[in-house]
């Protein structure tokens, strides 16, 4: 068995000429010809190895033939390390007899007689050999051609760096300094389980976050950087599709990916390196900006017009103040696919995850009890939310907002922080912390809404009107919920917290 330690990039099958003749690329020794690799996965009809992360592959290079094993790996920021198994492929029929794992080696041999082929990737490989220093040796492996399941085919286009010496932080240097002139964009997703969407005609769907996987034992910066990770790979995971679809949700749980990350670099900054905290503080608040127009403007017609629309009382100035929001929510969805295609978004993530990878914390900061800093920070996080509410009693809408600002890293703490706490009686906290959160999202997003007409409406005698009466419609509700909104917040955030001893 063998650990294969990779990082995996994608990039526009356009910009191959320009990767070809990076310097490193271009001058670095051949690791032999360039060769036509087509690889055939093989499952049961139900899927069973891909439920358990598993993947048995032929390949044919030349008149060569190779059977693969590959069980489950963990992917971060487009590296990963996954256990292999590789030998010839004689007489078209399997051989599991050489996988030293004994759960692995029983499985594929109860499930051999049912395999078929799923999927196949016809692809052309170039290797070159990086040798950046004594010590380091790195393949890179330059695939460009297609994935197939029956009728659908999707192109491929992938650079991969496999570690052969070194230390795996080489990877992300390496990547760095292509990405400094290369629309490389570090991917999590295999060859594999994308050949398995396109088998199951399955669309790519915008990915949420997972559960939080912190432990007591881990230090804080420990549990920092796996926070990190994970809110990495869900920005990663929704870019995609917010470069693919029209889909306003991916663009959303992006933005939701960039939020958690704020709130986790404010929660954990007092156990990280304050270069490192100053420098992502701004560096995410820029990939968050360009963003933010596209995703306001789809909850403006969601939230606002589109119930107004519905009603069926809306007059021809409010129709025509919703064609105006869904030209300018189109503009901006191009804008931010070109945000997103941009070499500098690429760039960007590659070097968060050099920085998570590469982040280290002095003996003190090891050895603090990440629980005991836990209810700490929740309870500095509540004290800065009652200060919010206080300074809200006027329920001026900015206050209002920087109200919600304020229960939403307290509500992404507590997520973060959950493995740590209490569960029922914190997850409970949190979902009334949602509900009061959602109802000021929806007064903000009238307030905003509302200015953004007045705007657009400018002198037109009819515009203004449209805008009023868009107002004037949603006005019973929001005077109710301003109403109401504090008192329902009181007794959460001057109740008893439920993470206190």
């Amino acid at each position: 068995m063998s650990h294969e330690i990779e990082l995996k990039l994608t990039l526009p099958q356009k910009s191959l000429p320009a990767l070809r003749r990076h310097p490193l690329i271009a001058e670095a020794p051949r690791d032999g010809r360039a060769c036509t690799l087509e690889n055939t996965y093989f499952d049961t009809i139900d899927l069973e190895l891909r439920e358990r992360r598993m993947a048995v592959r032929t390949r044919k290079a030349g008149s060569r033939w190779l059977q693969t094993v590959k069980c489950a790996a963990e992917s971060v920021a487009g590296l990963s390390a996954r256990p292999e198994w590789e030998q010839p492929y004689a007489n078209a029929c399997f051989d599991f007899s050489a996988i030293d794992r004994d759960d692995v080696r029983k499985r594929l041999e109860e499930l051999q007689p049912r395999l078929v082929p799923v999927f196949t990737t016809h692809f052309r490989r170039e290797t070159v050999i990086l040798t950046p220093r004594e010590g380091v040796k790195v393949l890179a492996m330059i695939d460009n051609g297609h994935t197939e399941a029956a009728e659908p085919s999707h192109p491929l286009c992938e650079l991969e760096l496999e570690l052969v010496e070194g230390d795996p932080a080489e990877l992300y240097a390496l990547a760095q300094q292509l990405a400094e002139t290369l629309p490389l964009t570090p991917e999590n997703v295999s060859k594999a389980e994308r050949g398995y969407r396109l088998f199951s005609n399955h669309a790519l769907r915008p990915a949420k976050a997972r559960p939080s996987r912190l432990a007591a034992e881990q230090s804080p910066v420990d549990a920092f950087r796996i926070i990190g990770f994970d809110c990495l790979a869900l920005w990663q995971a929704n870019e995609s599709g917010a470069r693919e679809s029209d889909d306003p949700e991916f663009i959303h749980q992006l933005r939701v990916a960039l939020r958690r990350l704020r709130s986790a670099l404010r929660l954990f900054s007092p156990a990280l390196p304050a270069d490192f905290v100053s420098r992502w503080s701004d560096g995410l608040k820029e990939a968050a900006d360009g963003l933010g127009a596209a995703r306001d403007l789809d909850v403006m017609l969601a939230e606002v017009l589109s119930p107004v629309a519905e009603s069926g009382l809306a007059d021809e100035a409010t129709q025509r103040l919703i064609a105006m929001a869904v030209d300018r929510r189109d503009r901006e969805k191009t804008a931010a696919r070109e945000q997103l295609l941009a070499a500098s978004h690429g760039r960007q993530m590659l070097a968060l995850a050099a920085d998570l990878y590469g982040l280290e914390s002095d003996a003190l900061v090891k050895s603090a009890n990440l629980t005991t800093f836990a209810r700490l920070q929740l309870t500095q996080l509540r004290k800065r939310a009652r200060k919010r509410y206080a300074a809200a009693a006027d329920l001026h809408p900015d206050k209002l907002h920087e109200l919600r600002v304020s229960l939403k890293r307290l509500r992404y703490a507590i997520e973060f922080l959950l493995p740590l706490l209490p569960e029922k009686a914190t997850v409970r906290y949190a979902n009334e912390l949602a509900e009061i959160q959602d109802t000021l999202g929806y007064i903000n997003d009238e307030a905003v809404a509302r200015g953004r007409l007045k705007a657009w409406a400018g002198k037109d005698p009819e515009l203004r009107s449209g805008a009023a009466f868009v107002a004037g419609w949603h006005a019973p509700r929001i005077a109710r919920l301003r109403r109401n909104i504090l008192p329902t917040l009181e007794p959460v955030l001057w109740g008893k917290s439920p993470w206190r001893r």
